[in-house]
């Protein structure tokens, strides 16, 4: 199978919003996961191949949105890797963690003047999170089955992670930024979705959805700044621990 280069492969799910294959029967890429139905997950099964769930959330919001209805099925692997520090940041104990605590914390992306927010905040993932990124690469490198990479919204964690796990294996630039605009033919489905949720309501009431849809140059310039900084993704993946054996698998499974 081969990424989809001229539309979006769409999963319609009764349960989310978001979810495509970006690698059919390889690499899957969704929002929230919480309200598959058991309809939703046979399908995913069935139809996709689903293994393995990378779910890049923090642990704020495991504990604020609950076990959802992966947890309870044997035949689904899920590995949680969150994209925000994991102490003295964003990541709460969980006995701290109540209604109306943000699902993100505090900014966390000072480390990149010059660059745009939402530039960043992506770039800031990499730099807070080398471990989470790098296994969550190594989880699509190694599966023999599908791999689903999902966030909240499927968009900006979950768009980071997969457009360096494209680029690291050498597919072209047009197709990772095509995907990574995608979500924006969802963003209004995608807001009033996370709107419906008390763990989101507050950061996103009264917001255009619009203002959150993705935006041309963002993922170019994330990928730009990867490459005049760390060499590239494959380079950056490696030196913060993929292996060569991985890269290849990786490169053997996307392309």
């Amino acid at each position: 199978m081969t990424v989809q280069e001229a539309h979006p492969h769409w999963i319609e799910l009764e349960g989310a919003v978001n979810a495509r294959a970006v690698v059919p029967g390889v690499l899957l890429r969704s929002d929230n996961l919480q309200a598959l139905s058991a309809r939703d997950i046979e399908h995913l099964l069935a139809d996709h191949r689903l293994q393995v769930v990378i779910d890049l959330r923090t642990e704020v919001e495991l504990v604020l949105e609950g076990p959802g209805p992966l947890t309870a099925d044997a035949r689904i692997r899920i590995e949680h890797h969150s994209l925000y520090p994991s102490h003295g940041n964003t990541d709460l104990d969980a006995e701290t963690i109540k209604p109306g605590t943000s699902p993100w914390g505090r900014d966390q992306h000072d480390e990149f003047p010059g660059e745009r927010p939402v530039v960043r905040s992506y770039l800031s993932y990499m730099h807070a999170r080398p471990d989470s990124v790098v296994a969550s690469v190594r989880e699509i490198a190694r599966a023999d089955g599908a791999v689903l990479v999902h966030c909240a919204a499927g968009k900006d964690r979950t768009g980071t992670v997969v457009a360096l796990a494209l680029d690291a294996a050498g597919v072209s630039r047009e197709v990772i930024v095509a995907d990574y605009l995608v979500s924006t033919e969802r963003i209004v489905q995608i807001i009033e979705r996370l709107r419906s949720s008390e763990t989101y309501r507050a950061e996103l009431e009264g917001h255009d959805p619009y203002d959150h849809a993705p935006v041309p140059g963002t993922m170019e310039r994330v990928l730009e700044y990867v490459d005049k900084h760390h060499g590239g993704a494959a380079a950056w993946l490696l030196r913060h621990g993929l292996s060569e054996d991985d890269l290849a698998l990786l490169r053997e499974r996307l392309r």
